[in-house]
């Protein structure tokens, strides 16, 4: 019979579930505790923690950049020549036309266009985006403002026009010579100076000259270019007529052809008075035509020594290219033309007719103020 003592009394329940004594926990490796590993465990998750915010950042930047800015209504940003990329950030966002300076200069220099910003007087649209900014910027299509010569004017009166323009910069010195710059309308940006207004003045007219002498009728009494803009500033200042110029330059071709004096008005008055003009409400007095200058064409044979005004194209283009005809007259007939002729008997007649036409509407005039 066995030894009581060796028999044990049986477990209950939840002490055969449990050990007696718990396992120790397992011995942690040495390697990961090292510093060094918890250090470069640190670097890690600060490096990883980095990247997702500069990408946030970046893809915050990339959406302000590209979607729609603050401005609200039209504005007009002028950016002079010179001025860099931080300070033109810095005017748009205190003229609220982008939200951050900061955005658009870094979203400038990641499409590398910092260095194709150009100076110019530019117009944002409402709600335009700063992607949309650079673009404008760097297209260097700025804000083009107007300046009309009208033809017929002389060179004097292309300064003054210059002068008075409020847009153009800088000063002109001297008054160039007749006949050099051609009257049309110009497109010029904020920033051009007038000097560089003149420049292109003399530009135009010279091609103008040259493409229209080069294909001019071949039998012309004319010598070369500077008689036939002289001929020119002549039919500029005898008529405004469009439908008129080529008879009046054929007027003027037939009478240099039979040796004939040109007896102009125009040129009487610029040889008195240059290029300032006639004053106006002054007449031209039959003294005036006896009075010799080297321009009184009643007093010279041919043309002047020069133009009395800066033709256009179509008074060039009309010289160039004349009404082949007889007529060696023309007058006023009262209503802003002129009536033509190919006799001295007929011209008469005409010049009779004119003055009574005159001294009806002088007689009006008197009347009136009456």
């Amino acid at each position: 019979m066995a030894d009581s003592a060796a028999i044990k009394s049986p477990k209950g329940a939840r002490q055969a579930i449990e050990p007696d004594t718990p396992p120790p926990p397992p011995n942690r490796s040495k390697a990961v505790r090292h510093p060094v590993v918890v250090f470069m465990n640190f670097i890690l998750t600060v490096l990883i923690l980095a990247v997702i915010a500069a990408g946030g950042l970046v893809y915050y930047g990339k959406q302000t950049f590209l979607e729609p800015g603050p401005l609200r209504k039209e504005k007009t940003i002028l950016v002079s020549r010179g001025t860099g990329l931080a300070t033109i950030a810095g005017i748009l966002e205190r003229q609220n036309v982008i939200s951050n300076q900061t955005i658009f200069r870094y979203g400038v220099q990641l499409y590398q266009q910092e260095g194709a910003l150009k100076a110019g007087e530019y117009l944002f649209s409402p709600g335009i985006s700063m992607h949309q900014v650079m673009s404008i910027l760097t297209s260097g299509k700025s804000i083009l403002h107007s300046l009309t010569i009208p033809e017929g004017y002389t060179s004097y009166q292309v300064v003054e026009v210059l002068k008075t323009n409020d847009v153009l910069l800088g000063e002109i010195k001297d008054v160039p010579e007749e006949g050099v710059v051609l009257p049309e309308t110009y497109k010029f940006s904020r920033g051009t100076t007038r000097a560089e207004m003149l420049k292109r003045m003399k530009s135009s007219h010279t091609r103008a000259v040259d493409e229209i002498w080069a294909r001019r009728a071949p039998d012309l009494p004319l010598k070369d270019k500077r008689e036939f803009v002289t001929l020119a500033s002549i039919v500029e200042k005898e008529t405004g007529m469009a439908a008129e110029r080529t008879r009046v330059a054929g007027v003027f071709v037939n009478r240099l052809n039979q040796g004939m004096r040109l007896q102009t008005d125009p040129t009487v008055v610029y040889g008195i008075f240059g290029g300032k003009g006639k004053p106006s409400g002054r007449p031209i007095f039959r003294s005036d035509l006896d009075k010799p200058t080297p321009y009184n064409t009643y007093q010279i044979d041919g043309l002047p020594p020069g133009p009395i005004a800066n033709p256009g194209r179509a008074a060039l283009e009309a010289v160039a290219n004349p009404s082949r005809t007889n007529e060696l007259f023309f007058v006023a007939d009262g209503t802003g033309g002129h009536v033509f002729s190919e006799t001295l008997k007929q011209h008469n007649i005409n010049v009779k007719r004119w003055r009574a036409i005159e001294k009806q509407r002088i007689e009006g005039l008197k009347k009136q103020s009456e």
